[in-house]
């Protein structure tokens, strides 16, 4: 394996711990009390598009890293 493709490995591997991490604050209680509240956005709750939105970016994410 060749240096370069080492250091890229481990910076892919860097990005995908701290999307982990990242991914951990925003699906847990403290952020997602914040968004539990008695609205709608487009006749969702703000709650569910709150974790629709997160999880869709989160997806993207994950799949930009792996793929560079």
């Amino acid at each position: 394996m060749k240096r370069g493709a080492a250091v890229s490995d481990q910076l892919k591997t860097a990005r995908l711990l701290a999307l982990a991490v990242l991914g951990f604050v925003l699906f847990n209680y403290p952020l997602l009390a914040v968004f539990d509240v008695d609205l709608l956005v487009a006749g969702v709750p703000v709650l569910w598009a709150y974790l629709f939105l997160v999880w869709t970016i989160f997806i993207a994410l994950v799949a930009w890293i792996v793929r560079s």
